[in-house]
C-alpha cells in the first residue's frame, strides 16, 4: 500500500481527494498548511507528497524547496495555475510533477503511480551505474567521481544519472525536457543550459574542455567515458 500525504489548503478538496484515494487503495495522510504538511513529511516519511501550491502559510515554491532540503520524497505539485512559465519553475524547484486543477482522481492515481515507477528505477532497470570514474546509484541516490562524492542537488543528479545509463547515446533536450523535468510541451532549453553547465562545473569540465558530458550541435547531449 502506497502512503500519500496530500497538502491541501481547501478543506472540501482535501476531504474529497482523501476519500477517493483510500477507496483506490492508498493510505492518505493530509495537512492544510505548509508547516504541518513539512512536519508530517519528516516524521511520517510519506511515499509522495501531493503539494497544493496556494497555501495560506508559505508560498509553494518554498515549501518545495524546503522539502527537497531535509529528504528526497517525490512530490507532485497541483494548483490552479496554467501558465508554462509556472511550470518550469516549480519544475525547476523540485517538483517530480506538475497538475493543473481541475482534475480526475483517476488522472491523478495514473501520475502517482508513473512518478513512483519513476523514483524505483523501472524506466531503465538499473540502480546502479557506471561510466569511467563516474558512479552512481539510484536507490542510495549517491554519485561519485574518481572515488569523490559529488554534493548535487535533486534536478542535478536525476538529470546526470538519465544521461549516465544512456552513455554513448545522444539525448535530446526535448527528451529531457518531458522524462526528467517532466514538461512535455517544452520551452525550457535554458533551464537545461544552466543545469549542465553547473554539472560541468562539479565534474571539473567545461563546455569547451568536456570530459563526460559532450554535446552534439543540433541534436542534444551524451555521456561519455572520457578514457575510451
Amino acid at each position: 500500500m502506497v502512503q500519500l500525504l496530500l497538502v491541501e489548503n481547501d478543506a472540501s478538496v482535501r476531504t474529497a481527494l482523501t476519500r477517493a484515494l483510500s477507496e483506490n487503495g492508498h493510505a492518505v495522510l493530509s495537512a492544510p498548511t505548509a508547516v504541518e504538511g513539512l512536519r508530517q513529511a519528516i516524521e511520517d516519511r510519506p511515499d509522495l507528497v501531493l503539494l497544493d501550491l496556494g497555501l495560506p502559510d508559505l508560498d509553494g515554491s518554498k515549501v518545495l524547496c524546503m522539502l527537497r532540503a531535509v529528504t528526497s520524497v517525490p512530490v507532485i505539485a497541483t494548483t490552479a495555475r496554467d501558465s508554462e512559465q509556472e511550470m518550469v519553475r516549480v519544475l525547476d524547484a523540485g517538483a517530480d510533477d506538475y497538475m493543473v486543477k481541475p482534475f480526475s482522481v483517476n488522472r491523478l492515481d495514473a501520475r502517482i503511480r508513473a512518478v513512483l515507477r519513476r523514483g524505483r528505477g523501472e524506466r531503465t532497470g538499473e540502480e546502479a551505474v557506471r561510466v569511467g570514474g563516474l558512479r552512481m546509484n539510484l536507490k542510495a541516490r549517491e554519485a561519485s567521481l574518481d572515488g569523490r562524492m559529488l554534493e548535487l542537488s535533486p534536478r542535478e543528479f536525476d538529470l546526470l544519472y538519465y544521461l549516465t545509463v544512456r552513455a554513448g547515446q545522444v539525448v535530446s533536450k526535448r527528451e529531457l525536457l518531458a522524462e526528467v523535468w517532466h514538461a512535455p510541451f517544452g520551452g525550457g532549453d535554458k533551464t537545461i543550459d544552466v543545469h549542465l553547465a553547473w554539472l560541468r562545473r562539479k565534474l571539473g569540465e567545461t563546455a569547451m574542455t568536456p570530459r563526460y558530458l559532450r554535446s552534439v550541435r543540433g541534436s542534444g547531449i551524451k555521456v561519455v567515458d572520457p578514457s575510451r
